[in-house]
């Protein structure tokens, strides 16, 4: 797909992988839709770029339909989705004080897979509706799993389980999408520097990044922004999940 003169939504564009993506879009003349449900983030990543600040709550319908129309009304429809909204909440399903609340591990299926699912049905619908571009290609859809999906840690349950959720849509998903021309991939990152990891210690970070085989350091968004701009130029790449990990085995803890 052609990156100049394509629109483009990426969720949770405030921030990290999202705010990394968001930017290499926009160095390659895609106009670039920034939703995120932080409004000043939003605002400041679209400054920066060129772009368009939109809010949203991924998980909540009413929300995502009134972004996407916003972006639609400021851009154009898109052909180009890029689904980074997510939250990474721990919580063992048998805790010290407890079982889990079952509304914590329900906030996290919502935000990160029910989010994710309610931008594709509201972005697909549009790319649908466009001109075909090379091989009939309409849209690309880019959602962000992790390896957790995979290898998933004790006190991980509910985000491992919204993870593997997005790496099981990815083909049906792909599948259907075939007929219109729009393909579907997924990218399951490693250990990030995020800022889900903002907040922790200088040491624990220096941890992580040692258990990394090769490169031996976190991943940035950069690298994440890498894949994806690949991503959407390689048209063979469709229904696939692709680990960005520098080879990772994640341990039981």
């Amino acid at each position: 797909m052609k990156f100049e003169g394509s629109a483009a939504l990426v969720t949770g564009g405030g921030s990290g992988l999202g705010a990394g993506t968001a930017r290499a879009l926009a160095a390659l003349g895609v106009s670039v839709a920034v939703l995120d449900v932080n409004r000043d983030a939003a605002a400041e990543l679209a400054k920066e770029i060129g772009g368009t600040a939109v809010h949203c709550d991924v998980a909540d319908a009413q929300s995502a339909e009134a972004a996407v129309a916003a972006a639609r009304g400021a851009q154009g429809p898109a052909r180009i989705l890029v689904n980074c909204a997510g939250v990474g909440t721990p919580g063992k399903a048998i805790g010290r004080d407890g079982p889990m609340p079952l509304e914590d591990f329900q906030r996290v299926i919502n935000i990160n897979l029910v989010g994710t699912f309610n931008l594709i049905r509201l972005a697909v619908a549009d790319m649908q509706s466009l001109d075909p571009m090379e091989d009939g290609e309409r849209g690309v859809v880019i959602n962000t799993a992790s390896v957790a999906a995979f290898d998933g840690q004790i006190g991980q349950p509910a985000y491992a389980a919204s993870k593997g959720g997005i790496v099981a849509l990815t083909l049906p998903l792909a599948r259907e999408f075939a007929k219109s021309g729009v393909r579907v991939a997924t990218i399951a990152p490693g250990i990030f520097s995020t800022p889900m990891l903002h907040g922790l210690p200088d040491e624990v970070k220096e941890s992580l990044a040692q258990s990394v085989p090769f490169p031996q350091r976190l991943g940035e968004p950069a690298d994440y922004a890498a894949l994806a701009l690949h991503i959407i130029e390689n048209r063979m790449l469709n229904g696939e999940v692709i680990r960005l990990d520098g080879a990772i085995r994640m341990a039981p803890r």
